[in-house]
């Protein structure tokens, strides 16, 4: 895919990628926009550390699928 408002992928970064197992890998969301929301569409698991709820998405990689991006977007408005 090319670079564009809804997709991005820079190989150049130290940790690309962040996740395995994409082809098309997108950076656009880097930072996850929905890791504070308690009911987001990908996997995340949840550990308790310091007895402490934290959301760990290690293995998550919805936000990094093209295909999600308007999913993503969606959820944002509301």
């Amino acid at each position: 895919m090319n670079n564009s408002h809804r997709f991005f992928e820079n190989r150049e970064c130290k940790y690309f990628p962040c996740h395995k197992g994409l082809d098309d890998f997108n950076c656009l969301f880097c930072y996850c926009p929905l890791y504070l929301r308690e009911n987001c569409p990908g996997n995340p698991r949840y550990i308790f550390k310091n007895e402490k709820k934290l959301k760990d998405c290690t293995n998550c990689t919805f936000p990094h699928k093209p295909e999600n991006y308007d999913v993503i977007i969606r959820i944002l408005k509301y």
